[in-house]
């Protein structure tokens, strides 16, 4: 049993764990191993209380009217600490604490041969030396008694008492208190054969024992059962771990008295003790009349640590009351009363069950109303999107649903449909026959027109009226129906299609919460399809400015070259990036790789400025040094304000003199990523050597340009950071890792290998990426 207890003084006396263990040795064994580590924890508050003369009356009150006196031995004294009122009636007001031995004989308690307890191994000797007794009978007689000595007698009188007792205290704690429980059994007579009596003690012992202990822990939120015995079970039908962890309201039910709950409340808010009797429910919603007694135990501190309840099933004792006082009403006013009582108890519970079946019908509205909308908005592909709604709405909606979508002239075209059966060649004989050729009278058409839900039963006049086609009549007898509700698929003033729910027969219906649930799903579809549509007007157009953006790569003689490029942008498939490949007047090819800053249709519309200004000073340049290249576009960017802040690097190839020479080549570079040369072993050479600033930063700073020899069959690199950059890593790794990709590649790879090898890493999709290689000779 858990507990969450602030360490402070006097805190460390854990709640009451009070049970009561049934005569039968063999169940009372199971009930002394599973209580073991609750009942150990008792000890103190029992101490607490039991030097109190008046403790008794804390103690749950329900003990009064069954045949139970209790006990609390002080072991280390030898005494009886406390007596409740059962044990007083026993042994008379003896005052307490008083040896063992002088209560028993007080109480008149023998051994069943007539030897006075103390004189024998009995029962409450063995108890109070700590040892647990699982049930043993002794014999009562009155102290006054004058009878001779019987202890040869055989016969067993009827005043019998079955005694159950175990230790309440923990090894070595500083007290070491023993529970005792003694059960008098009135009303079991002598029979000849002295088994068969105890036999029927033991049977009478396990039924007096049949209240049930529970306790709760106020300190835990809502004040939750930490722990029942089983009698509890018994009575309830509910198993310990079904009410483990909960308030003991679920035993309340429609005929519980609401006062009553109300005093109980009223009661535990306290901090007092309270006796009860109110009306409760079994797990199998049988009712009982429940006793029930709740007593406060509080710490050394006086800190409430637990509420003991003891609990008894008193339907019998409630019924005879109840035919008691039905005796003295008339028959025919206590017949009305109770066909009121029943009237409105049978109101109360069919409220209550409209009630929860509302609330059930509005949750499961709303979790499909999420589901759905998640659904549809997890798409971009309309194909998807329609398949998902069908496929939401049957079965659960409808028995078959025909999805008909239109153009902007109203026109059908594509019906998508779906029936609980399947039953996919009729549905698609179907869609060709009517649902693609939709006449003025039927449903979905109607909707179209007026951008409002249709609702029709299908009677055949209505049918006849509808499906104007007779295969279109054929296709319907077989697939069932008996309504449909026609729902206009309307986003942005403007009509998408239109969904049609068909119920396969008259039994069912579309009430109208229905009809209301499923005209707010098809509004969400519809929103959803519209966005569909938006973006791929919007994918078209950036597809097209793409396209003309990223140019074909030209067939220069003497050269292969291939490109990649990869948009980070999730709206449309451009970006800042970019590449060009020139064959110039004067037979030097131009390498250009560049790189806008932004990520978008903005960046790209820059990124086409610059590459059209680019183009025009390589090509119109008198001084065809890379470097002076780069300074002029650099000046013109800002002076135009042609685009934002870019990075490039510019090389431009010379051809070799000779057949089978080295190739020229020149390189300038703004603040971009150095090239990589990949020679014709499969050596990656990183061309570092060169570097300036950012185009657009400072037009006034020199370029330099660096020139290198390059072997005939040597491949050029050139790339954007989109290729390298990773998060949490630096650029040099990412450059590394490029190269590394690049010479595992086989010797002899053409460019557009190459750039499968250079994208083959794991891409960041956070910046854009453009590529190209150029093989020389």
């Amino acid at each position: 049993m858990p507990h969450n207890r602030e360490s402070r003084p006097g805190a460390d006396v854990p709640p009451v764990a009070a049970s009561v263990v049934s005569g039968a040795p063999r169940e009372a064994g199971r009930d002394l191993g599973r209580q073991a580590g609750i009942v150990a924890e008792a000890s103190a508050v029992v101490s607490e209380h039991a030097q109190d003369p008046g403790a008794h009356t804390a103690l749950p009150g329900v003990l009064a009217d069954v045949p139970v006196a209790v006990l609390v031995i002080d072991q280390k004294a030898g005494a009886v600490t406390y007596a409740n009122q059962a044990a007083v009636e026993l042994a008379g007001n003896v005052s307490l604490p008083v040896d063992v031995d002088t209560w028993g004989a007080a109480a008149g308690l023998t051994d069943l041969s007539g030897e006075p307890l103390a004189s024998s191994n009995g029962p409450l000797s063995l108890v109070a030396q700590g040892q647990p007794v699982t049930g043993e009978a002794v014999r009562l007689e009155p102290a006054t008694s004058s009878e001779p000595d019987r202890a040869q007698d055989a016969r067993l009188d009827d005043r019998l008492l079955w005694v159950t007792g175990f230790p309440l205290s923990q090894v070595g704690s500083e007290q070491q208190l023993v529970l005792v429980v003694f059960l008098q059994l009135d009303g079991v007579h002598q029979v000849d054969d002295p088994d068969a009596y105890l036999q029927a003690l033991r049977e009478r012992a396990v039924i007096a024992t049949d209240i049930a202990f529970t306790i709760t822990d106020p300190r835990q939120p809502d004040n939750p059962l930490v722990w029942a015995n089983p009698s509890f079970s018994r009575i309830t039908g509910y198993e310990y771990d079904d009410v483990v962890g909960r308030n003991c309201r679920f035993l309340q039910g429609p005929a519980t008295d609401r006062e009553t709950v109300a005093g109980i409340r009223e009661a535990l808010a306290e901090q007092r003790s309270l006796v009860a009797t109110l009306l409760n429910y079994r797990k199998d919603g049988t009712a009982f009349w429940n006793q029930l007694s709740i007593s406060p135990v509080f710490d050394g501190s006086g800190e409430i640590v637990s509420f003991v309840g003891v609990q008894a099933d008193v339907t019998e004792r409630v019924r005879v009351e109840r035919e008691r006082e039905a005796a003295f009403a008339a028959e025919q006013t206590a017949r009305q009363e109770a066909e009121l009582a029943r009237a409105i108890a049978e109101q109360a519970r069919t409220d209550a069950e409209h009630a929860r079946e509302s609330a059930e019908r509005a949750q499961n509205r709303l979790a499909l109303m999420a589901e759905a909308t998640s659904a549809l908005l997890a798409t971009l592909d309309e194909a998807t999107l329609v398949e998902r709604l069908a496929a939401i709405c049957v079965p659960l909606l409808a028995d078959w649903v025909v999805i008909t979508l239109v153009d902007v002239y109203g026109e059908v075209r594509r019906v998508v449909s779906r029936h609980r059966d399947g039953r996919d060649d009729e549905l698609a004989a179907f869609a060709a026959a009517h649902a693609m050729r939709l006449p003025a009278t039927s449903p979905s058409r109607r909707s179209l027109t007026t951008s409002q839900p249709v609702l029709t039963h299908l009677t055949p006049e209505k049918r006849d009226e509808i499906f104007v086609s007779p295969a279109a009549r054929e296709l319907v007898e077989q697939l069932g129906a008996g309504s449909v509700l026609s729902v206009p698929m309307v986003a942005r003033r403007r009509t998408l299609g239109a969904v049609s729910f068909v119920m396969a027969s008259d039994e069912r219906r579309f009430p109208q919460e229905d009809v209301d649930l499923l005209h707010d799903l098809v509004r969400r579809a519809a929103l959803a399809l519209d966005n569909v549509r938006l973006y791929q007007q919007e994918h078209a157009v950036a597809d097209t400015l793409q396209r003309s953006l990223l140019p074909v790569l030209p067939e220069i003689p003497g050269i292969r070259a291939a490109a990649h490029y990869v948009s980070a942008s999730t709206a449309a498939d451009v970006g800042g990036d970019f590449y060009d490949l020139l064959q110039l007047p004067d037979g030097a090819i131009g390498i250009v790789v560049g790189d806008v800053v932004g990520h978008d249709v903005a960046a790209a519309a820059a990124m086409g400025h610059l590459r059209g200004l680019i183009r025009a000073c390589v090509w119109e340049a008198e001084d065809t040094d890379p470097g002076s290249v780069l300074a002029r576009i650099d000046r013109l960017v800002q002076g135009l304000h042609v685009a934002p802040m870019a990075t490039m690097v510019y090389a431009r190839a010379v051809p070799p003199a000779a057949e089978g020479g080295p190739w020229r080549v020149q390189v300038a570079n703004a603040g971009h990523p150095p090239l990589l040369l990949r020679t014709p072993d499969g050596t990656v050479e990183l061309l570092d050597s060169v570097t300036g600033l950012l185009v657009g930063v400072d037009s006034s700073a020199p370029r330099a340009t660096v020139e290198l020899e390059v072997a005939p069959g040597s491949t050029l690199l050139a790339y954007t950071d989109g290729l390298i950059e990773r998060p949490g890593t630096d650029l040099d790794d990412g450059i590394a890792g490029l190269r590394a990709r690049l010479a595992a590649a086989p010797v002899g790879a053409d460019p557009r290998r190459l750039c499968d090898a250079a994208v083959s890493g794991t891409l960041d999709r956070r910046d854009d990426v453009a590529l190209m290689a150029v093989r020389f000779g």
